[in-house]
């Protein structure tokens, strides 16, 4: 067959073969018409977490092209069992998340604060208890049954190490655990250092840590693996380059991602394996 010689056939033919290669490469690190759904652990009450996190998915449309659309939670439980099935695109999480999340569906760790996460267990102010193991036979309020420092790992603790029974009684949000022990309907309760750091200034003073779990690696905002590889490094780009400016740290900071660094299961996440937790879990429906 002879070789065409008409110059502008040949511009064609390689335009359309330069179209489709084109076709193959989202714009931006991420495909424009794509809708990825980001599920936030409710640690905080509904509405404080759509106004502290839309901000940051807004970056991310801007950053990538795509369009982040947030979940938001009355419970933990709910969030869990739609973490259990994969249904959200990215998710941020607590630590035994995403040991679970990654067992369940294989969510990738993307990005977590630098900041190691503590688990407290808190008392009024003026209460006469002065170490945990005063608190034998009490009612604790937890805000759900996996919050991990404050709940899983705390309750693991206070009962193999600490030597203690207690009657846990689970609320919605660590925020409502804090206010339940002021209001003395429990005689104690666990959260996490973040958590109570940005409670105000008069909820703190009426309340006293006495018990505090070993550092973990932090939360951390994940991807499910269906999640093509380009949008998951836009997104992680994004959240570390937000720590340049003093604007995207004050965003970072009201999300529990203060000074980000990039995310490693193996040496973060997968030491908690070995902790023995599995039977304090509670599954979700």
């Amino acid at each position: 067959m002879e070789r065409t010689r008409d110059p502008f056939r040949r511009l064609v033919g390689a335009s359309l073969v330069l179209a489709g290669v084109l076709a193959c490469f989202p714009a931006h690190g991420a495909d424009a018409k794509k809708t990825y759904t980001v599920a936030v652990v409710p640690h905080r009450l509904p509405l404080v977490v759509k106004k502290d996190w839309s901000p940051l998915l807004e970056r991310l449309a801007a950053s990538t092209g795509a369009e982040f659309r947030l979940k938001v939670y009355r419970g933990i439980p709910r969030f869990e069992a739609e973490l259990m099935k994969g249904i959200p695109d990215f998710a941020f999480m607590n630590p035994y998340h995403q040991v679970m999340a990654r067992r369940a569906k294989g969510y990738i760790p993307l990005v977590r604060r630098q900041q190691p996460l503590t688990g407290i267990l808190v008392v009024r102010h003026d209460s006469p208890v002065q170490s945990a193991k005063e608190l034998d036979g009490q009612t604790l309020a937890f805000p759900a049954p996996n919050a991990f420092g404050a709940s899983l790992y705390m309750r693991a603790l206070l009962t193999e190490q600490v030597g203690i029974s207690f009657r846990p009684y689970y609320v919605d949000a660590h925020s409502e655990v804090y206010r339940h022990v002021i209001l003395g309907e429990a005689a104690g309760g666990g959260g996490i250092h973040y958590t109570f750091s940005i409670e105000p200034a008069t909820v703190q003073a009426q309340l006293r840590v006495l018990y505090r779990t070993p550092e973990t690696a932090s939360h951390c905002l994940s991807a499910q693996p269906r999640v093509p590889r380009a949008v998951r490094k836009a997104v992680l780009d994004t959240i570390l380059e937000l720590n340049d400016t003093e604007a995207g740290r004050t965003l970072l900071n009201h999300i529990q991602l203060g000074s980000p660094i990039m995310a490693d299961y193996g040496q973060d996440y997968q030491p908690l394996e070995r902790l023995g937790l599995e039977k304090y879990v509670v599954k979700s429906d």
